[in-house]
C-alpha cells in the first residue's frame, strides 16, 4: 500500500488574493463549477491538466519562521532571470540570491504573504550548460 499528494495546503492569511496571485505565477486555474471568492476561507487551484492542485486555506495566526517546505519553480518558458524579473513585477520579494557564477544556484523570494519559494534555472539552461 501506498499514498500519493493529493494536493499541496497552504496556510494564509487571505485564501482568495493568495490563490489569484499564484494562478498568475503557476498558470494554474482554479475549479470553473466552484469558483473561488473573496472571503473564502479555502481556496483551490489546479494545474491546466489537473496533475497538481494547491489548496490555499485561512488560518488565525500568521507566518511567524522559514517554512519547513516550500515550492521550487522552474521557468516554463525563458530564463531564470527573466522569470525572476516576471514574479518580482507580480509582487514577489527577494530574500537570497544564491546564484552561482557557473549558472547554478537559486534565488529564493517570498510571496504576497511572506511565504518563501525558490526560481531554478530553466530545462533550456540546464541543457545548454551541459554542452
Amino acid at each position: 500500500m501506498t499514498s500519493f499528494i493529493s494536493h499541496t495546503t497552504v496556510d494564509c492569511s487571505d485564501a482568495y488574493a493568495l490563490s489569484k496571485w499564484w494562478e498568475k505565477v503557476l498558470d494554474y486555474v482554479e475549479n470553473p463549477e466552484d469558483p473561488n471568492l473573496p472571503g473564502h476561507e479555502e481556496c483551490p487551484i489546479s494545474s491546466r491538466d489537473g496533475s497538481h492542485r494547491v489548496l490555499f486555506i485561512e488560518v488565525p495566526d500568521t507566518k511567524q519562521v522559514k517554512n519547513r517546505i516550500h515550492f521550487d519553480l522552474r521557468p516554463v518558458e525563458g530564463t531564470r532571470d527573466e522569470e525572476l524579473a516576471r514574479l518580482i513585477e507580480l509582487g514577489a520579494k527577494p530574500l537570497d540570491d544564491l546564484r552561482n557564477p557557473d549558472g547554478g544556484g537559486w534565488v529564493t523570494l517570498a510571496d504576497p504573504e511572506g511565504n518563501e519559494f525558490c526560481i531554478l534555472r530553466s530545462h533550456a539552461e540546464l541543457a545548454a550548460a551541459s554542452v
